[in-house]
């Protein structure tokens, strides 16, 4: 059974080099929206980072799906993987009942 982590992307760098990554960004994230390993995702505020909600098998395998990111990959964001185990999701959140 999958698992739901959460990707917690912190920005290392002004939010002006990560505005100029932003398109290519989502177009990643949209891709494995398709694929069916990302769940949701969005911006912090203060805009500081951002959080991506991923159905992976493991640690792993949610630092591999977003090891291709290209705020990764640029290194505009620092990433922290939180392995999350929801107890309880309401009417509408069923994607993240794994």
């Amino acid at each position: 059974m999958a698992n739901v982590f959460i990707a917690r992307l912190t920005y290392t760098v002004p939010i002006e080099q990560v505005d100029s990554l932003l398109e290519s960004h989502l177009a990643f994230l949209k891709e494995g929206h398709r694929a069916g390993h990302f769940l949701a995702w969005g911006p912090c505020e203060p805009r500081e980072g951002g959080l991506v909600f991923i159905r992976a098998e493991n640690r792993e395998h949610a630092e591999q799906l977003t090891n291709a990111d290209p705020f990764l990959i640029e290194q505009v964001a620092n990433r922290e993987i939180i392995e999350w185990a929801p107890r309880f999701t309401g009417s509408g959140l069923e994607a993240f009942d794994g």
